[in-house]
Formats: structure tokens, sequence, C-alpha cells
């Protein structure tokens, strides 16, 4: 009777163990397909056809034209307007004078040659601009903001103008000085 109850251990034993083998298979493979299935979704696997147009540069064509004349956005060039610009108000005004130093952005080289190119017409604007303006109201952030928006209206004007197109992303105050 001992011996029949020993092999009746012996195969209880290795019943447990292949429960814990079938436990650890089935894991291993949930995890392994849940893996995978996150790096497909995430779009890092998958559709090597695709990936091979792409970089062989074969993209499908735009869905309309919209997307196809949008530019590409690479670096910002900066081009500072320079001499800072100084204007006088009117004697009703404490403040006398107002300096500002401007510099335009664009992402294109080609936008920033026909800004250079340009300069006294913008220039010229930006004078008029400044010298119209109410010291008490540049005194505030709103103030300044609202001036920095007309002075991008006037350049991206002038550009239009000369070129046809508006060209200048946006432009930045680098100086703001009244006295």
């Amino acid at each position: 009777m001992a011996k029949k109850e020993d092999k009746d251990a012996k195969e209880g034993a290795k019943s447990g163990m292949g429960k814990w083998i079938l436990i650890w298979v089935l894991s291993s493979l949930l995890l392994v397909g849940g893996t995978v299935s996150t790096l497909y979704f995430a779009g890092f696997i998958g559709k090597p056809a695709a990936k091979a147009d792409a970089a062989a540069g074969k993209a499908d064509p735009p869905k309309d034209k919209v997307a196809a004349k949008k530019p590409k956005k690479g670096p910002q060039i900066y081009l500072p307007l320079d001499p800072a610009f100084v204007v006088n108000f009117p004697a009703k005004y404490d403040v006398r004078f107002l300096q500002v130093a401007v510099q335009v952005s664009a992402y294109d080289q080609e936008v920033i040659d026909q800004v250079k190119q340009n300069a006294p017409a913008i220039r010229d604007a930006l004078v008029m601009l400044f010298s119209s303006q109410n010291p008490k109201q540049l005194n505030t952030r709103e103030g300044k903001e609202a001036l920095r928006k007309q002075a991008l209206a006037a350049i991206r004007k002038v550009m239009t103008e000369q070129t046809g197109k508006p060209g200048v992303n946006n432009i930045y105050f680098t100086s703001f000085v009244m006295q």
C-alpha cells in the first residue's frame, strides 16, 4: 500500500508542476501579446511597405490642395531692424521719446532677404506707427502687445504691396524704452 501512495504522490506532483508550467506559458504569451499590440498601436511596428515608401520619398499624394500648400516649418530666422527706432511724442505728454528695437522672424531665408530689400519702406511704416501712439497706453502690457500686433500688420502690408506675400511670421520688441 505504501508503493501505491508513493505512486499517487509522484503523479500529483507531476500534475501540480504541469499546472505551473501551463500558467507560466499562458502568462508569457499574454505579456508578449500585450507588448506587441502596444507597439503596433503606438506606431513602432507594422506596415513595413508604407515605411519603405516614406523612406524612398514615395508618400501618398495630399488629400487636398491646402495640405499641399502648407510651408514646411523649420527653425525661425531672425533679422534685427537696426538701428532701433526712436520717435518723439507731442509736448502734451509727460513722456517725450520712445525707443524700440525690433526683430522680425520668418521660416524662409528668401523672406528675410525680401525684408532686407524693403527695409526703407518697412522702417517708414513703423516710424509713422510708433510716433502716432499714446504713451499712456504704452505703459501697460496690453498697450505694448496691441502696438506689436499693429506693427506686424504694418510690416505685412508693406511686404504684400512689395512682394505679393505677407512673408513675415512674427515680430519681437527686444528693447522698449520711454523717457
